[in-house]
């Protein structure tokens, strides 16, 4: 997937699904499907980063590309610091992330860190990489940095607690080990809880079946076999492009479109690396100077201040050069007034209905009439998802609200829908996505110094202080996560923006003799309102998307990023330091 390899966003409630049990697992879990984290974790060694009663000054969840940033410049202010991450080695989400056609939705140089050490001497194939060639980035960068030594891989952290007097977390983890710190670092990502709906029967499949980013690797081939894909976020879209060709039959259940658009991926030579790698400094800076952390930004335009060629040149333009272009690159109004979203929709209706044809299928993955304003879901790239529909084999099944049509139960054999029909598989890939944004902290048995776990607390609406901090969480952090740039940002500028805020947070607090800080709770209800007031002026809140809280039953509507691009964030959370603006402060004695 992405590093938005978001889920099939739905407009309305969840079709064929009560919120009241959605969440629930099935009485009887089927044999092979992993639900979650803790199903990984082995404690592989007594000493060490794997010791028990281990003690440091500073614990980061998570060894993915936010982990990894907090870790080299924690050793760089030297402080003892340990990872204790799920995976079997660096990565995060791309240790897991295996299924077919998983790649980022990022090109290259800005998809990755700006540690000098990592980009010198490290070229890429192609400006999209896949899962198996980030994984060996990833290896590359343990090599040069000697990360493993710090890393307890394996490990699932299933509660942490703050002592205010002695100004120390206790975190255990499910193996039963335990640990302190004087600051715990959550580096989880926005995408460390998988979602899987309570579909009836789902233990009764004999078939392979699997969430995708928990896919076995040694599942991939699906030569000559039936397939079903269930949603159609970013790795749906990747799964149905690669077994599109080769199945025999591939059945997409939609419960909304994905309004796709061109990857524009291509082949690298370490030849136009290198000739560009002495401006790296310099294009690593520029991605923090636009809205979405890429290199490029909102035209100066609205919409309709130029005539209609002038428009059609300009979205060509970007469709032709293809990435988010199109998305964050367009004109500045259109995310904000639907009659401009309109014409920008008309466009991609236009570019796509050529590809499909079908009638009935196209249709259904690129009406004329838009189920929802373009570029409020976030879009995905794509080679050649459509054409996949041109084939015989590769149909589309609608689930959408608006159908009447649902998921009603899975059988040894299949899916049976609520239209009577049963379709038979061999191989079902459940696309559904992530308890979004919050699912990974929330997941981790957090407690709150009055007690409270952050899970119940945040049933109602996620509250953060500068998306980096949690009210009665003291000495800690989190980073790509609720209320940070996150869903409408690159992510390794969006780590390294608040990956040095961090830093520099622990290092004042050292400097300053503090035992802790913690952020009052009207200054967090003061930054939510500050993030709800930018998205109310937007196009986000017309309908239920990932941006608005995702898919799981229950979760509240809500926006879960700051909406109002890097540059802002980026001056907003640097404004409160030194004086710890919004913050109380505990004196060390």
């Amino acid at each position: 997937m992405a590093p938005h390899a978001l889920s099939d966003s739905t407009t309305t409630k969840m079709n064929g699904h009560d919120e009241s049990t959605s969440t629930k697992m099935s009485k009887q879990d089927h044999p092979t499907l992993k639900r979650d984290l803790a199903q990984y974790s082995r404690r592989r060694s007594t000493s060490g980063q794997y010791a028990d009663n281990l003690e440091v000054d500073v614990l980061i969840v998570g060894a993915g590309f936010g982990g990894i940033y907090l870790l080299h410049e924690m050793r760089q202010a030297g402080y003892k610091t340990v990872i204790y991450e799920a995976g079997t080695s660096l990565g995060g989400v791309w240790r897991f992330n295996a299924y077919p056609g998983a790649r980022t939705d990022s090109e290259v140089p800005v998809y990755e860190l700006s540690i000098p050490e990592l980009w010198k001497d490290w070229t890429w194939s192609t400006n999209y990489p896949g899962y198996e060639e980030l994984q060996q980035y990833f290896d590359y960068a343990d090599k040069k940095l000697n990360l493993s030594q710090d890393c307890s891989y394996e490990t699932v952290v299933n509660g942490a607690r703050f002592d205010e007097e002695n100004g120390k977390w206790t975190v255990s983890t499910v193996d039963g080990r335990k640990a302190k710190c004087r600051f715990l670092i959550i580096a989880a990502g926005f995408a460390s809880k998988r979602y899987i709906p309570s579909y009836k029967g789902i233990d009764k499949f004999r078939g392979t079946i699997q969430h995708v980013a928990f896919w076995p690797p040694n599942a991939s081939d699906v030569r000559g076999r039936r397939c079903a894909v269930i949603g159609t976020g970013a790795s749906g879209v990747q799964v149905i492009q690669e077994w599109g060709p080769v199945a025999s039959e591939v059945k997409v259940f939609q419960r909304s479109l994905n309004m796709a658009i061109p990857m524009g991926k291509r082949d690298l030579t370490a030849e136009e690396q290198n000739k560009l790698k002495p401006l790296y400094p310099q294009l690593f800076s520029l991605r923090e100077k636009n809205f979405g952390g890429y290199h490029f930004d909102f035209a100066e335009n609205n919409v309709f201040d130029v005539p209609a060629e002038e428009r059609e040149a300009f979205y060509e333009s970007l469709w032709s050069r293809g990435g988010f272009r199109y998305w964050l690159g367009n004109y500045k109004n259109y995310l904000y007034d639907m009659e401009a979203n309109r014409d920008v929709y008309d466009f991609w209706a236009r570019k796509i209905r050529a590809r499909v044809h079908d009638p009935r299928k196209r249709e259904l993955l690129c009406p004329v009439e838009p189920p929802f304003a373009f570029g409020v879901k976030r879009p995905c790239l794509e080679q050649n998802y459509f054409e996949q529909f041109n084939r015989d084999s590769v149909d589309v099944v609608d689930i959408s609200y608006e159908s009447g049509n649902s998921i009603q139960e899975f059988t040894e054999t299949g899916i049976k829908t609520t239209d009577g029909n049963h379709h038979e598989f061999d191989v079902i890939a459940i696309a559904t996505g992530f308890d979004i944004s919050t699912g990974g902290m929330t997941n981790m048995g957090l407690e709150s110094v009055d007690g409270r776990n952050l899970q119940d607390e945040w049933k109602s609406s996620a509250l953060t202080y500068l998306g980096t901090t949690v009210p009665r969480y003291p000495n800690m952090f989190h980073l790509y996560g609720p209320q940070g740039p996150t869903l409408l940002c690159n992510g390794p500028t969006s780590v390294e923006v608040q990956g040095r805020w961090i830093r520099d947070a622990i290092n004042a607090i050292n400097r300053q003799g503090l035992k802790f800080i913690d952020p009052t709770p009207e200054a967090s209800k003061s930054w939510k309102q500050r993030i709800n007031d930018i998205s109310n002026t937007t196009l986000f809140p017309t309908c239920k998307t990932t941006h608005m809280g995702g898919d799981v039953p229950g979760k509240p509507f809500e926006q879960v990023s700051y909406p109002g691009g890097l540059v802002n964030y980026h001056r907003e959370l640097r404004a409160v330091l030194p004086e710890w603006k919004g913050f109380r402060t505990a004196l060390a004695t």
